[in-house]
């Protein structure tokens, strides 16, 4: 797991945490500015839930191929679709 992985399960589930991570570990976790703390096995969970960066890289790889394909064939894109050329 990597500081990356952690903060992203945490902002899961409380998008306004204020956090620093160190060492990859859920053991050196300091919570900033009042941020409620959240459990190891919370964060755990929510990090088994979620897609990883490689799974989220292909997947956004994927929408943009879709996205040239049916801009290519005068198709209409969905806004997911649209997101991945505008960003």
């Amino acid at each position: 797991m990597t500081n990356r992985e952690i903060i992203r399960a945490i902002l899961k589930i409380n998008p306004s945490a204020e956090v620093n991570v160190g060492n990859n570990s859920l053991d050196e976790i300091t919570w900033l500015n009042g941020t409620t703390p959240i459990s190891k096995a919370d964060i755990e969970a929510k990090m088994a839930e979620l897609p990883t960066e490689e799974e989220e890289r292909t997947a956004r790889e994927n929408l943009k191929a879709s996205a040239k394909a049916k801009l290519i064939a005068g198709q209409p894109l969905t806004e997911e679709e649209a997101d991945t050329i505008l960003l």
